[in-house]
């Protein structure tokens, strides 16, 4: 049985809720790193609110959406990115410079790329959103 990407997971579900004008969506499984995905895409306006349903077996979230995402999805492999390497990663993933996040896992905690642009952090890239 193939390992289950998390993330893509959470992103294809929301991005196919989000295409259908869903208002909210239930992404299975949950995990840490899912929920700290979320809590950065919520910062920047992109869902609204987020909860955890434990179920007993992997937990789920149900995700509010705001029909602000036109593409999202994961970046694989976590390429490594330093402090100021954003721009090329920047380029690749984004339409244009300045509209969307790419969402990277630092060693404090898991935030948008101008976020830790701000703070002069580097990390690995999980996805991005715009």
């Amino acid at each position: 049985m193939p390992a289950n990407n998390v993330v893509a997971n959470l992103f294809s579900t929301i991005y196919n809720n989000e295409i259908r004008n869903k208002k909210e969506c239930l992404a299975i499984p949950g995990s840490k790193l899912a929920s700290a995905v979320l809590r950065a895409m919520q910062k920047n306006k992109y869902i609204g609110e987020f909860e955890f349903i434990d179920d007993g077996i992997g937990g789920k979230f149900r995700v509010q959406l705001l029909g602000r995402i036109n593409r999202c999805g994961v970046i694989s492999p976590r390429y490594s990115v330093n402090k100021a390497g954003y721009t090329r990663w920047e380029r690749q993933f984004l339409p244009a410079v300045g509209v969307g996040i790419l969402i990277v896992s630092t060693p404090q905690g898991v935030m948008s790329h101008a976020e830790a642009q701000e703070k002069g952090l580097g990390g690995r890239l999980v996805g991005y959103v715009y």
